[in-house]
C-alpha cells in the first residue's frame, strides 16, 4: 500500500486508466461497489495531486475512457445481431463512443481542480462532487443525451433492498452520483491520513445502508400478469417463426380464472403483427403472423380473456404516397392498450429514440457514406411527444416509457398528470450479460426517484415488478419464458424530486460548491498538496 501513491505519481496516466477500469466493476452485473468506490476515491486523490489544469483534464478524460469502455461493453453485443455490419465493429464502437463520453468526467475533474487547486482534499472532494453532478446532468441531454450508467448506480442495494436508493426521492440520481464521488474521495482522505477509526466507522455505516432490509411494502389491489416470452434476438425478426412466437406469448397470458379483471403486460417487440387498420395489404400479408389486423386484435383479446386489459409494445407505420404508390416512410416504436374485445386504445410513441439504433442522425449526409447500415431495418423511427399518462379506467393511470427511455432521470413522468405506475416494456435481447442488469438497476432508480412502481416486461429478461421504493418485488431471470401473477404495487406521494425535477439536482450542485468554497476559506486558501 505504501508504494501505490508513488506509482500513481510516477505513472499518472496509467493510474487513471486502471482506476477507470476498476470503477466500472462497481456497476451491475458484478456490483463490487466497494471496489468501485475505492477506484473513484483514489482517482480523486490523483486528480487533486495534478500540477496543472491540463494534467487534471487529461487524467479525467483517461479515467472516463476506461470507465465507459468497460461499463458500456454491452453495446458491442448488439452488433452481433446487425446483419449488415461486421460484429467486430462493435468492439470499435464502444471505445469510440467512450472517447466522447469521457469529456464529461474530464470537464468535471478540470473544473474541480480549478476551483479547489489551492485547498485541501476536502475542498476538492466537495468541488468534485458539485462538478460531477453538473457533468452527469449535461451528459443526459447534450447532443440528444446519453444518460446510461450514473455513478450512483453503484450504491443500489440487492434487488430486495433499496440501498442508497432510499436517498433518491430527496436528491435524484445525478446529485446522488456527485455525493457518491465526494464521499469516495473523503474516504480516500481518511486512508491517506491513516484515520483508520473514522474510515472503519464510515465504511460500516455505508455498508449498513446498502444492505438495510427494505421491510414490508404496501400491497396493491390491481391484479397483474406480466409476461416474458423469451423471444431471442436471433429469432425475433424471422417471419417463419412469427406464428410460434405469438402462440408462445398467448399461452403465457391465459387467465387463471374466467372473467379475470387484470392488467396484462407484454414486452417491446412482443407482437409480430401490425395492429392498426389502413396500411397497404402487402404489409399485413408479407410481414406479420395473422395477415389481417382485425383478426390479430381479436385473437389477442381472446388470449387475455374477458375483463383483462393488455398493454403491449408494438410497431406502427407512417404511410405516405411516394411516386404514386402508398408506402411506409417511417415507423413508431409504440405502446397501445387492447381490451378483451380486441379494441385498440390510444398510442404512446417512444420519444427518446436511440441514435444509430432507431434512427440515423443527419441521414442526408451519412447515408451516402454507407452508415445507414448501422440502423436495423430500412425505416427510421419517428419520435413521440414525450412522457404521457393514459387513463385506463379501473386499470389505473399508466405512464409509459419504452426500453432505453427509462434511463433518463427527470424525463419519465408527465408532471401535469401523475400516473399510478410506469410501464416499461423492453427488448434487452440485444445487450448480452452486462446490459440487462444495468437496465434493471436504472429502472429501480426511476421508481425510487418518482415514488412510482415500475413494471418491466422484456423479451428475454430481466422482467420485474418494482415498487415505489426501488425494491424488486418479483422478477424473471434472463432467457426464461415465464409469467408473474401479482398485484401492481401502490404509488407513494410525490417525492421532492417528482415535484422539483432537476432544479433539485442543480440546488445540490450549488450547495456542494458553496461548501467547497467554505472549506477553502477554512484551510486558508494555501497549497496543502504536499501533506
Amino acid at each position: 500500500m505504501e508504494r501505490i501513491p508513488g506509482l500513481a505519481r510516477t505513472h499518472p496516466k496509467l493510474a487513471a486508466l486502471l482506476l477507470g477500469v476498476l470503477s466500472a466493476f462497481g456497476f451491475q452485473p458484478f456490483h463490487v461497489w466497494p471496489l468501485g468506490l475505492a477506484a473513484v476515491g483514489a482517482f480523486g486523490w490523483l486528480a487533486w495531486r495534478m500540477p496543472s489544469w491540463q494534467r487534471a483534464l487529461l487524467a479525467g478524460w483517461l479515467f472516463g475512457v476506461a470507465h465507459f469502455s468497460v461499463a458500456n461493453n454491452w453495446i458491442a453485443t448488439a452488433f452481433t445481431y446487425q446483419a449488415e455490419m461486421p460484429a467486430v465493429l462493435g468492439w470499435a464502437a464502444v471505445p469510440l463512443l467512450s472517447l466522447y463520453l469521457a469529456l464529461w468526467p474530464a470537464l468535471a475533474t478540470c473544473a474541480a481542480w480549478l476551483v479547489a487547486r489551492r485547498g485541501s482534499l476536502v475542498a476538492f472532494a466537495l468541488a468534485f462532487a458539485a462538478m460531477w453532478i453538473a457533468a452527469e446532468w449535461l451528459r443526459s441531454w447534450v447532443f440528444s443525451g446519453y444518460a446510461w450508467g450514473p455513478l450512483s448506480m453503484m450504491l443500489l442495494g440487492p434487488w430486495d433492498r433499496p440501498g442508497l436508493a432510499m436517498a433518491l426521492p430527496f436528491v435524484g440520481s445525478y446529485a446522488l452520483s456527485g455525493l457518491t464521488a465526494g464521499f469516495a474521495i473523503l474516504l480516500a482522505d481518511l486512508v491517506r491520513r491513516r484515520r483508520w477509526a473514522g474510515f472503519g466507522l464510515a465504511a460500516i455505516a455505508l455498508a449498513a445502508l446498502v444492505y438495510l432490509p427494505a421491510g414490508a411494502g404496501r400491497e396493491g389491489t390491481l391484479p397483474l400478469t406480466l409476461v416474458q416470452p423469451n423471444l431471442g434476438q436471433d429469432e425475433i425478426n424471422d417471419a417463419s417463426r412469427f406464428e410460434e412466437q405469438f402462440q408462445r406469448t398467448a399461452r403465457l397470458s391465459r387467465p387463471l380464472k374466467p372473467q379475470s379483471h387484470r392488467l396484462v403486460l407484454w414486452p417491446e417487440s412482443g407482437i409480430p403483427d401490425y395492429l392498426r387498420d389502413g396500411y397497404p395489404q402487402r404489409y399485413y400479408t408479407q410481414m406479420t403472423a395473422a395477415g389481417d389486423p382485425a383478426f390479430a386484435r381479436v385473437r389477442i383479446g381472446h388470449a387475455i380473456g374477458e375483463g383483462s386489459l393488455l398493454l403491449t409494445g408494438m410497431v406502427d407505420l407512417e404511410i405516405a404516397t411516394v411516386d404514386g404508390r402508398e408506402r411506409a416512410v417511417g415507423a413508431y416504436n409504440a405502446i397501445s392498450s387492447i381490451d378483451s374485445a380486441g379494441r385498440l386504445g390510444a398510442r404512446y410513441a417512444k420519444a427518446h429514440l436511440v441514435p444509430y439504433g432507431e434512427y440515423l442522425p443527419l441521414r442526408t449526409w451519412l447515408e451516402p457514406l454507407g452508415l445507414s447500415r448501422l440502423v436495423a431495418g430500412t425505416l427510421d423511427f419517428i419520435p413521440g411527444p414525450g412522457p404521457q399518462s393514459y387513463d385506463l379506467g379501473d386499470h389505473g393511470t399508466a405512464g409509459m416509457q419504452i426500453c432505453y427511455e427509462i434511463v433518463f432521470s427527470g424525463e419519465t413522468v408527465d408532471r401535469a398528470n401523475r400516473p399510478d405506475y410506469i410501464f416499461n416494456p423492453s427488448n434487452d435481447g440485444w445487450f448480452g450479460m452486462w446490459g440487462p442488469p444495468q437496465h434493471l438497476a436504472q429502472a429501480r432508480m426511476r421508481a425510487a426517484e418518482e415514488g412510482l412502481p415500475v413494471l418491466r416486461s422484456t423479451t428475454t429478461g430481466i422482467s420485474a415488478v418494482i415498487d415505489a421504493r426501488g425494491v424488486v418485488r418479483e422478477h424473471i431471470g434472463r432467457n426464461i419464458a415465464d409469467r408473474i401473477d401479482t398485484h401492481v404495487p401502490p404509488p407513494q406521494a410525490p417525492t421532492w424530486f417528482a415535484q422539483l425535477g432537476h432544479w433539485l439536482t442543480l440546488l445540490w450542485a450549488i450547495a456542494l460548491l458553496a461548501l467547497s468554497l467554505v472549506a477553502m476559506r477554512r484551510s486558508g486558501g494555501y497549497p496543502v498538496k504536499n501533506t
